[in-house]
């Protein structure tokens, strides 16, 4: 009697989960992207009572999660200092990602750029026409 009641309060609590999620899903399209490509992300920014967009420039060093849950996180050089935002994908405050370039690597964590400055931290380009990454973009 008792399991049965936990399995039945356990199905309904991921019923309710789901339905949250799917309430506060965003639906909007973003671009395909990968780690190593180098992408624009506008920001929608909420400080008191005024609302600003930040671009916010860097390269996807990590892609993980899945569906709504997916999230990347963007490292960029300030100055000599590395900073790294995690976005997530399904986030309502994203209001554009842009593809800028598109990256040749061989892994799909790229925490080594953690430890590498100047042109060593550079990531070779894949040559690309640039109507696929029009066509990434939109």
């Amino acid at each position: 009697m008792l399991r049965s009641t936990i399995t039945i309060y356990t199905k309904n609590k991921m019923d309710l989960l789901k339905i949250a999620e799917e309430a506060f899903a965003t639906g909007k399209k973003h671009p395909q992207f990968k780690p190593g490509d180098t992408v624009t992300v506008a920001y929608r920014i909420v400080e008191g009572n005024k609302e600003r967009t930040q671009l916010y420039r860097g390269i996807v060093i990590k892609i993980c999660g899945h569906g709504e849950k997916k999230r990347f996180t963007v490292r960029k050089m300030s100055g000599t200092i590395g900073v790294e935002r995690i976005f997530p994908i399904e986030s309502p405050h994203i209001e554009s990602i842009e593809v800028n370039k598109i990256g040749k690597v061989r892994r799909a964590k790229l925490y080594y750029l953690r430890e590498l400055t100047g042109k060593k931290a550079r990531i070779k380009e894949k040559r690309v026409n640039s109507k696929t990454i029009e066509l990434a973009n939109d």
